[in-house]
This record gives structure tokens, sequence and C-alpha cells, in this order.
């Protein structure tokens, strides 16, 4: 067999695999996306919630905040250890881990809303935050199956699963939650959907998720890797701007999304069922931007040249979501939003990925999810109590936190041609 026959059943054998790990990350958005509007209905509705009536509206949204902040801290701590994992003991198996993780944590979570107890909820946020590295792990997958030229591309297909679970996920939740569409739905029912999403997906990746690690390597970890890894992540001299990066367009990502739900309630009083509308139409958008569009720019642009045009537009874009006093003007803006945002994700991990060695990108990707989770726990502790002063500072503070990633980018990183890991510790 001549090398160029072998190049192209290698080539057919990485488009094969792509095709189960996308699925499987479908799957697992789809399920996230289902409990997005039910999780401030749980605790900001005065009459179907499970707090008791009497509790005032900060309090609630302070409970909010911290509830939403349990996720991403349990997955500062539990990230990068599965990604150092996996590294070791291959994707397939940590996979099954962090899936496990999920459905235990939804299952507890569903206990919680049924009995009223506030403390089962944080307990299944945080159970499921610890084990929820699935899409590192999926990234990783992807990594060890794409080239410098196609990484982009194939994150990019990461983030239409995650645009797409976006789409049906949100609005499955919010109908599934509405009792005014049949009386039997509640704000458990959604939770029934989605155990039965990480059963079969638990099923997918043992029948047919590839494994796709080509050598492993074994790594010393402990429960402070996240910490760890924030340090590390500024020890990589070529490395660390793009994290700086990283951190701070979560920060502002999540200031949009972990809030737009309480805005939207807030001054547009709008149900959880509308409120999923909303976000169906955005993971729309989303999709639209990371499947159709990214696909062409990446061949005709570097990641490093989209995300100089692609995060300035969103700093920009992202304070015109205050001024509508009407809601249908949402829908003109969110498009713009939600194709941005879309742009930005794919695009950094592709740079950092394309930045490190090949039997490094568990460990590397685990610190960028270390950078993420950090930033996702930020925002809620913050906004929580400026929500209470203005509900439109959420909105202004993710446009002032994604302005930052690209003055941080603009002036401080330093394009690599996928330079070897080693070099990058300097």
């Amino acid at each position: 067999m001549s090398r160029t026959d072998a190049g192209v059943q290698v080539m057919k054998k990485n488009r094969a695999s792509i095709i189960p790990i996308i699925f499987t990350v479908f799957l697992d958005l789809l399920g996230l996306g289902i409990i997005i509007p039910i999780l401030p209905a749980v605790l900001l509705d005065p009459f179907g919630g499970i707090l008791p009536w009497t509790c005032t509206y900060p309090v609630r949204i302070m409970l909010y905040g911290f509830l939403v902040a349990s996720y991403p801290i349990a997955q500062f701590f539990g990230a990068p250890i599965l990604g150092t994992l996996s590294d070791g003991h291959g994707r397939k198996k940590i996979l099954l881990i962090s899936l496990l993780g999920t459905l235990l944590g939804y299952i507890i979570f569903l206990i919680g809303i049924l009995d009223q107890n506030v403390g089962l909820l944080f307990v299944g946020r945080l159970i499921d935050g610890f084990t929820g590295g699935n899409i590192s792990v999926a990234q990783s997958a992807i990594a060890d199956i794409s080239d410098e030229k196609s990484k982009a591309r194939n994150f990019g297909l990461i983030g239409m699963s995650f645009g797409l679970g976006f789409v049906i996920g949100p609005f499955l939740g919010g109908k599934l939650s509405d009792y005014n569409i049949y009386s039997g739905f509640s704000y458990a029912t959604p939770f029934y959907l989605a155990i039965a999403l990480v059963i079969i997906n638990l099923l997918l990746v043992i029948l047919i998720f590839p494994e796709t690690i080509k050598s492993k390597r074994i790594v010393k970890i402990d429960v402070f890797t996240g910490f760890k890894n924030i340090r590390n992540a500024f020890s990589f001299k070529k490395l660390r701007a793009m994290f700086l990066v990283v951190f701070f367009l979560n920060i502002g990502h999540n200031f949009f999304t972990q809030f737009f739900q309480v805005f939207l309630m807030g001054k547009f009083d709008f149900s959880q069922s509308k409120v999923a509308d909303l976000f169906a139409y955005m993971g729309l958008w989303i999709a639209i931007s990371q499947g159709l569009i990214m696909r062409p720019l990446s061949k005709s642009f570097k990641p490093e040249q989209i995300l100089k045009v692609s995060i300035l537009a969103a700093a920009f874009v992202l304070p015109l979501l205050i001024l509508p006093n009407q809601a249908i003007w949402l829908y003109l803006i969110i498009p713009f939003v939600a194709i941005l945002q879309g742009m930005n994700q794919p695009n950094t991990s592709a740079v950092i990925s394309n930045m490190t060695a090949v039997d490094k990108q568990g460990e590397i990707l685990g610190i960028n999810q270390s950078m993420q989770s950090l930033a996702q726990s930020v925002p809620p502790l913050i906004a929580a109590f400026v929500t209470a002063i203005n509900i439109n500072l959420p909105i202004m503070l993710s446009a002032v936190a994604t302005l930052i990633a690209w003055i941080v980018f603009t002036v401080f990183f330093i394009e690599e041609k996928n330079r070897p890991y080693k070099d990058n510790l300097k």
C-alpha cells in the first residue's frame, strides 16, 4: 500500500470517528440544555418554585447565583483530573465516568425538586460539575484525530452540536415544565427526559464511541490539579496570553448566558416557556455559526485572524440587548450575539490545541477547562449582587469582559504554528 493510500484510509477513519463523538456531545448538551430554563424558575418562581413564597427576591437571586456557581466550581476541581486521566487511560473510559456522574447528579437534583430540598439541588449540581469533563474529553478526542488545518473546523462541529443541543434542549425543557400546556407537567418533568438521554448516551459510548488516543501516558494527579493548572497556565510563555483570553471571554459569555434568563423574566416578564423559545432561537444561530459559517471561514482564515474580529464585534453587540423596551427587538439582536459567540469558542480551542504537542492534548485542554470553569464560577457570584442593583448590569459586565479579552489577545498574543509543548514552558 502506498503512503498516499494509507493517508486516505486514515482520513476516512478519522471522519468516521468524528460522527459518534459529535453525537455524544449533542446528546450531552441536549440534556444540559433541557434544564437551562428551569434552574432560575425553580428558585425565582414564588408560587411554583421550591422556596416558600415569603422568601424575598434578593435572597432568591443570591441562592440562584450560588447554585449556578456550584457547577463550575466543582468542575474546576474535576475536569482537569479527568482530562489528565484521559491521557493515561483513554478518552472512552473517562467519558463513561463523566456520564455516570452526570446521571447521578440529575437524579439527585430531581429528588431535590420533588422533596423541595435546596440542599439536594446543590449536591446534584456539585456531583455533575465534578464529573463534568464530557466536553473537554470530547475535545481531546477530536484533537487526536485532527491535523492543524482541520482542527478549527472539527472543533466547530462540537460547537454546532452544542448549538443544536441548545436549540432543542431549552425548548423541550421549557415546554415540558409548563403546566399551561399540560396540567401534569412540572419543573421535575424535564429531568426525567434528561436522565433518559444520559442513559442512552452511556449505551452509545459503550457501543460505538471510538478510542482515539494513540499513545497513553501516566501523570500524577490530585484534587488540587485545578489550582496547579491555573499556576501552570501562566508558566507557559506562549500559551498564557491565550489562557487569559479564554478566561475573560468565558467571564463575558457567562455573565450573559447565566443571567440572561433573569433579565428576560425581570424586564419582559418571560415565563420559562418563553425563555426556552428565545434560547432555542439563539442556539439555532450558534449552530448556523459553527456548522455553516465557520467551515468556509476556517478554509480561508487562521483561527487567530477570525478571533481578532469576532471578539471585538461581540463586545460591541452585547450592550445592544439592553436597549429594547419590547422583546420582539431581541430577536433581531440575538443572531449577531450568537454568531459571534459561536466563532469565539472553537477558534480559541483550536489555537491552544495547535500550540500543544500531540501527547499533551488532554492535559492542556484540561488546563483550558480549568480556566473556563474558574471564569464560569465568577459571574454568578457577582451577578447575584449586581442584579439587585440594576438588571442590565450583568450584560454590561459581559461586554466589558469581552472587550478585555480582545485587548489581551491583540496586545499580548504571540502567534505560534504548532510549536512543541516543551518550547512553551518558558
